[in-house]
């Protein structure tokens, strides 16, 4: 289920059947070179057909949660204490499992302050997510992370 109002309202009516909730998260400013602004964009661009490819495979057992947005610059043990929170609050709903999604190698080196799981998607050199090689590149890790998921909720 995503973030709109049709999804939401078959959430609220089936709470109890929906244990998952992921969280993509993305960098985003402005303040970076004209390359490092396209690497983001591309980048959120390849999470975005993630997340919506894997909520579709799911649809009815996971919420996908609007985009947890970050500045590159910000203070990352804030960052840290603010989707913790996020977390939390999914938390208290009765939500089992977060899986924190995200393309940005640094969270990888914070994981462990995470109060969720975080799913760590290498971006690999795309240009461009419409190139017949990015779509085989996205449909294979996204096989890789149903597998995750799946083997996330027999633990």
């Amino acid at each position: 289920m995503q973030w709109k109002l049709e999804d939401i309202r078959m959430y609220t009516q089936a709470k109890e059947y929906v244990d998952t909730i992921m969280i993509p998260m993305l960098p985003a400013t402005l303040q970076v070179k004209d390359e490092q602004l396209a690497t983001m964009t591309i980048q959120s661009e390849m999470l975005s057909v993630f997340m919506n490819e894997i909520e579709k495979q799911f649809k009815g057992r996971i919420l996908l949660s609007p985009s947890y947005t970050y500045s590159p610059n910000a203070n990352v043990d804030c960052e840290i204490d603010r989707l913790n929170r996020w977390i939390e609050e999914a938390e208290a709903q009765g939500i089992e499992h977060v899986l924190l999604f995200t393309t940005d190698p640094k969270w990888k080196k914070k994981e462990r302050k995470l109060n969720g799981s975080l799913v760590w998607i290498p971006a690999g050199d795309i240009d461009s997510i419409q190139s017949e090689e990015a779509q085989v590149f996205i449909q294979s890790q996204i096989n890789q992370i149903i597998e995750l998921i799946t083997a996330y909720w027999q633990e």
